[in-house]
């Protein structure tokens, strides 16, 4: 988007990127609670969305880290005691259905860990330099995968903790898994679950939002 833009308060549908989102988890039935990890200097935004759009269901405000796994485990330690599951969720991706998010928690409940992912349905090719293809990949067996990400508290604190140890960095959460020996479930989603990334996200999230909330005016 740019350094100037912070995406998760561009205006889509009437309200910012991340108010569609936590609208998203606050209506979800099998959601008990919302921990927020965002930048230290910006809870007062996110306690004024929560006021703004009502928001039903009690919420955290917790500060992020260095790393994505950083702030994870922020989120992770703000957790009320007794929580067993936890579904992780980029708040740029506004578009998950509630369908989505419960599948991911029955799956997590059943398996230990679940994504939300999409079979890749483009041909895939690996450059080592960028420039020229090196080799095909066969896409049959590879999968996008999106969030939520959703584990058993005690599972994803446990992967966490080896990566800490270790010293690592992961980009995802079921990277994370990888270092434990954990089995992830697959989830395929019934809908797009965009995430806005680049100015181009912002018009197909528009569309997507339209539909499922009825609105036809932009403010």
């Amino acid at each position: 988007m740019g350094g100037q833009v912070d995406k998760l308060f561009i205006s889509i549908s009437g309200r910012p990127v991340v108010a569609h989102t936590w609208k998203r988890f606050d209506s979800a039935a099998c959601v008990d609670e919302i921990i927020m990890v965002v930048r230290d200097g910006r809870q007062a935004e996110f306690a004024q969305l929560a006021k703004k759009y009502r928001f039903r269901k009690p919420y955290r405000l917790v500060g992020g880290g260095q790393e994505r796994q950083d702030s994870v485990w922020n989120g992770l330690e703000a957790l009320s005691p007794g929580t067993e599951i936890v579904a992780i969720h980029d708040a740029a991706r506004p578009c998950t259905s509630d369908g989505l998010i419960e599948a991911t928690v029955a799956a997590a409940r059943e398996t230990g860990a679940a994504v939300a992912a999409q079979p890749v349905s483009d041909t895939i090719k690996a450059s080592d330099d960028g420039k020229v293809i090196h080799r095909h990949l066969d896409r049959s067996r590879l999968w996008a995968v999106q969030t939520p990400q959703t584990f058993r508290v005690d599972v994803i604190r446990r992967a966490l903790a080896r990566v800490r140890e270790k010293n690592l960095q992961v980009t995802d959460d079921t990277a994370a898994c990888e270092q434990i020996g954990q089995t992830v479930r697959l989830v395929l989603g019934d809908a797009p679950n965009p995430k806005v990334t680049r100015p181009e996200d912002v018009g197909f999230v528009r569309i997507l939002l339209r539909t499922r909330i009825g609105s036809t005016k932009e403010r």
